[in-house]
């Protein structure tokens, strides 16, 4: 069943690909076996990947139990060569040069991720409940993204918190979740709202807390520690937090991307205002404004094009909007525009029913497996790809900034195919041999 998920929804993307790129003057058999367009290129990565696939499948299990650990560092190695060799596209200095194609290591890390992090996870002696075995897990899953951050690729270094669903499956406290999610939402707060708003009313619920519960300070004094440390972590994110993420770890266009998201331009812009006359003050708003206009020039093209797709779509090779080249990486990052404007809802429905359907068959192989390896790694697989699609979808539609993630095997590029190629077919091999225990 995966396999017959897996060629339709690469044969679909390679569809949309070609609408895309499509020209009534082109000849389709040239252009397909010239390797010039992406759609044919896509085809050949579509075609060497399945190569690549009989090749898994013919491969031992154990290959990857044995390989894990050489391939994790292996993975490493190739990130901090992009530090030396690496060559810089779209201001992201994560790719390494191979003639055909550029291969992003982080990418492909998140392979060598999945395999480490199961085989370090399914170690006889392991317990999960210690905080050093939960340490350790969360160094071999972030690292690679830490490096990620280094190479100025953000988003794909925000992927690697999925291997938190495999870790909080394996009995990770749900602590960590939710405190990752409350700190998730207090940066998002903190975007919208003044600091000293939030200051204030940060301030207002810890006293009113503090009031409430003073009765039970004389049996659990720990309570009134926990109140004050969190009324002063919540106060410095808001304070000192955002500003030292937004101009510290984002880039200035990232920062950018980021608060057109909530319409606003970013207040951390270091502008000398002091000798400044009226009309100068006036031109640098109206550049911001600007700014902020171009910023949001991608999301709007593309909600553009998903809209005016309707319920059933203007029909295969009839969209205006992504034919004519008014969405930028169209055929990458935003090819969900390509299926909204051709498909509309429906075929955008589809879809998503698709990709539903693709995570509850890994879900449902996850839990037939008698291996601890096999079950972090399907598990792994699942919030890989679970994390893509929500991203890239909530991207387009204008839910979140854009951060650069691919759609899961319809997005052109060899790197992210290959990546998941490999996710999905190691695991279809270790599902065969579910009945044997790997470790």
């Amino acid at each position: 069943m995966l396999v017959w998920l897996y060629a339709l929804i690469v044969i679909f993307g390679i569809v949309c690909i070609y609408s895309v790129e499509y020209k009534s003057t082109d000849d389709l058999w040239r252009t397909l076996t010239g390797f010039k367009k992406n759609y044919s290129k896509q085809l050949f990565f579509f075609a060497a990947c399945s190569v690549l696939a009989v090749f898994i499948l013919l491969t031992d299990s154990k290959l990857f139990t044995a390989t894990s650990n050489i391939s994790y560092l292996v993975g490493i190695v190739l990130i901090l060569a992009t530090f030396v060799v690496g060559k810089e596209i779209k201001g992201s200095k994560s790719w390494i040069p191979l003639g055909f194609m550029n291969l992003q290591p982080v990418e492909l890390c998140k392979i060598f991720t999945a395999l480490a992090l199961s085989k370090y996870l399914s170690m006889p002696e392991m317990d999960f409940k210690k905080p050093k075995s939960q340490l350790i897990a969360a160094a071999i899953a972030f690292s690679p993204g830490i490096l990620s951050i280094l190479q100025g690729e953000t988003g794909l270094a925000m992927v690697y918190f999925s291997f938190l669903i495999p870790m909080y499956r394996e009995g990770l406290p749900g602590f960590y979740l939710i405190s990752l999610i409350g700190l998730g939402s207090l940066i998002v707060i903190s975007l919208v709202l003044p600091a000293i708003t939030i200051l204030v009313s940060f301030t207002l619920i810890a006293l009113g807390c503090i009031y409430f519960l003073r009765r039970q300070f004389r049996r659990n004094r720990s309570l009134l520690t926990l109140i004050i440390a969190v009324w002063i972590f919540s106060s410095l994110i808001a304070t000192l937090g955002v500003k030292v993420l937004m101009t510290k770890v984002f880039k200035p266009y990232q920062a950018a991307r980021i608060y057109s998201m909530v319409g606003k331009t970013n207040p951390y812009i270091d502008i000398n205002t002091a000798n400044l006359s009226a009309k100068d003050l006036e031109q640098i708003e109206k550049d911001k404004r600007r700014a902020q206009a171009a910023q949001n020039y991608n999301v709007n093209q593309s909600k553009i094009a998903i809209g005016s797709g309707g319920i059933t779509g203007k029909g295969f090779l009839k969209g205006t909007q992504t034919r004519g080249d008014f969405v930028p990486e169209q055929h990458t990052d935003f090819i969900f525009t390509s299926v909204g404007e051709n498909f509309g809802l429906l075929g955008t429905g589809v879809l998503m029913i698709v990709y539903l359907f693709f995570l509850l068959r890994i879900i449902t192989i996850a839990e037939r497996q008698r291996s601890t390896f096999s079950r972090v790694y399907a598990y792994s697989v699942a919030g890989i790809m679970f994390f893509h699609i929500v991203v890239n979808i909530c991207v387009t539609v204008g839910l979140a900034p854009v951060i650069g993630i691919t759609l899961p095997l319809m997005s052109y590029g060899g790197s992210s195919l290959l990546t998941f190629t490999i996710l999905i077919f190691v695991l279809i091999k270790l599902d065969a041999d579910r009945q044997m225990v790997l470790r």
